[in-house]
């Protein structure tokens, strides 16, 4: 596909053309919307850790203020990815949570 049949404003959009500036904004390129600010590479986060396993915590669905910090407001249990819990715990946790809210201990949605 050549593009001496298409005038400059209707160019289709082409990999291989580098910095053109007339598609790229302040904030990077608008036609993709990536950002050239972390265009250095990888952008590394710290791990987050099990705090069951490294504070050998024992997971009790009597104690509500403990389960608290694993559910939001709306009273959603919080996933892995956010709490940081392992499998194994994230698992007892889920199900203490499940219990406290059977005997009303933690609310099953926000008021």
């Amino acid at each position: 596909m050549s593009d001496e049949k298409y005038t400059e404003n209707e160019r289709p959009y082409r990999r291989d053309r580098g910095n053109d500036s007339q598609y790229e904004g302040r904030d990077g390129d608008e036609r993709t919307g990536r950002s050239n600010k972390n265009s250095g590479g990888k952008t590394f986060f710290k791990k987050k850790v099990c705090r069951f396993c490294t504070q050998k915590l024992k997971i009790d669905y009597k104690e509500p203020d403990t389960l608290r910090r694993f559910i939001t407001e709306r009273g959603k249990i919080l996933p892995r990815r956010i709490t940081g819990t392992c499998a194994k715990h994230q698992r007892a946790m889920a199900l203490a949570v499940k219990q406290a809210r059977s005997i009303a201990l933690l609310p099953f949605v926000a008021e």
